[in-house]
């Protein structure tokens, strides 16, 4: 008879997070740096200010891919998101496994790639203020933020949530700053001065819409971020809906709004030129050259402080995905790691940081590229049909909420990403395919691996 003590079970997260704190996270999410950057590049990919239709198809899909994520979300409240709707979705297939550890492999990639992302737009914008920095300043500056964003995020998820409150209303209050400053010198003749070519509904408008979609949802990215966090969530059956579709709108609206605010002071071939075209928005509003250089600088330090929080929701979701593998099985055992005192995934919040800093080196435009058409292909179209797959084959599973129009906002989902992957960068796309090919092949391996662990424990 064995003496040995039998090995404690992963101890359970606190399910602390209300409608508020839900919301909260995913806003601030969603509006991170990202609107603050993309909408130049949005103006360029359209070439005039009929970039409002990257919004709306990005609002479409959104809310559309929203609906598949509060129905799955609802039914599989665990911290883990997609890597648990994947499992259980494709399980009566034989698939549940393969297709879960495929989701955690791209997480690998993707977490640090967004975390880049974030950090490097802090970077980007901080040469408003900070003249002449070179480019290894710059990446050092996108490094230091990757590892202070993770050092917030050391105290328990109550501290978190309430933290959350407090960098919403620092977002709203930065986002709200832009549009009421235009309203005083907006001009609706200028916004909608729509070209020609806007009206012409053919392949060009398409793939510039394509192209200009791709940057608008990473600036939407994160109305799923609280999916990751459902094991420490209030009633999630209802609170994960509600959070995703609130903070959607919210969001758009903003967007929209702060677009054509800007497009009404500052002529879109300028906007398109520029990389910190929100805090040159706020110098103009201001007659004095000096007290607009002060409100540009006062409107940059916002905006990095909305940067670094984006950070910090984005972080603290990503690292519940490979805590929920691990305690599961599906994962190495070291990510299951809970801080003994504080409550948290450890292992996995400090291995996603780190492997963020060297992608801190690469251009913002790689990084998003690489970021949405990843997921698209290794994630977004499997979760359009898991959520189909899951009502239809696993009735043992409790589904409370059913999206509206079933299936056809799960069909539209799908449809959109596809159509979002191939008017993407041609590299983006190479780059999807292989990733997804060396993720088969890791696949292999450790099933190879995991088959030879069991044979040793039964001879």
């Amino acid at each position: 008879m064995s003496n040995q003590a039998p090995s404690p079970k992963p101890q359970a997260l606190i399910r602390s997070m209300g409608l508020l704190q839900a919301t909260a996270t995913n806003v601030i999410s969603m509006v991170g740096v990202g609107p603050f950057l993309t909408i130049p590049f949005m103006v360029a990919a359209m070439n005039g200010p009929h970039v409002i239709y990257a919004w709306i198809a990005g609002l479409v899909l959104a809310l559309a891919d929203g609906l598949v994520y509060a129905q799955l979300g609802a039914a599989l409240p665990g911290s883990g998101g997609g890597y648990l709707y994947l499992r259980e979705a494709f399980q009566p297939f034989g698939l549940g496994k393969p297709m879960a550890f495929l989701f955690i492999f791209q997480t690998i990639l993707i977490a640090p790639l967004s975390v880049a992302g974030g950090a490097v737009g802090f970077a980007d914008y901080l040469q408003f203020v900070w003249v002449g920095m070179s480019a290894l300043e710059h990446n050092l500056i996108a490094a230091a933020v990757c590892i202070v964003s993770t050092a917030l995020l050391w105290r328990k998820i109550e501290d978190i949530g309430r933290l959350a409150v407090v960098m919403l209303i620092v977002v709203l209050v930065t986002v709200g700053w832009v549009i009421v400053a235009g309203l005083f010198t907006f001009s609706p003749t200028q916004a909608f001065a729509f070209p020609p070519e806007a009206f012409t509904f053919d392949r060009n408008l398409l793939m510039s819409v394509g192209a200009a979609s791709v940057l608008a949802m990473y600036s939407y990215g994160g109305y799923n971020q609280v999916c990751n966090i459902g094991d420490e969530i209030k009633d999630p059956s209802r609170t994960i809906p509600r959070s995703i579709f609130l903070s959607t709108f919210l969001v758009a609206a903003l967007y929209m709004l702060m677009t054509i605010v800007i497009l009404g002071m500052i002529p879109w071939q300028e906007v398109k030129e520029s990389r910190t075209v929100a805090s040159v928005f706020v110098e103009r509003t201001f007659s004095n050259p000096e007290t607009g250089r002060t409100a540009g600088i006062v409107m940059t330090g916002l905006i990095l402080f909305v940067a670094a929080a984006s950070l910090y929701a984005t972080i603290l979701g990503y690292s519940r995905v490979p805590y929920a593998a691990a305690r599961d099985g599906d994962f190495f055992k070291a990510f299951a790691h809970v801080h003994p005192t504080k409550r948290f995934p450890d292992v996995s919040l400090v291995t996603i940081a780190i492997v963020s800093i060297p992608f801190c080196f690469f251009s913002l435009g790689q990084l998003v590229s690489w970021l949405i058409q990843v997921q698209v292909l290794l994630r977004f179209i499997w979760q359009c049909a898991a959520v189909i797959l899951l009502r239809r084959y696993r009735q043992d599973i409790p589904q409370p909420f059913t999206m509206w129009l079933y299936p056809w906002p799960a069909i539209l989902s799908g449809a959109l990403w596809l159509f979002i992957f191939f008017t993407g960068p041609l590299e983006g796309i190479v780059f999807s395919f292989s990733f997804l090919a060396a993720g088969v092949l890791a696949y292999g391996v450790f099933r190879s691996r995991t088959l030879a662990t069991e044979n040793t424990e039964t001879t």
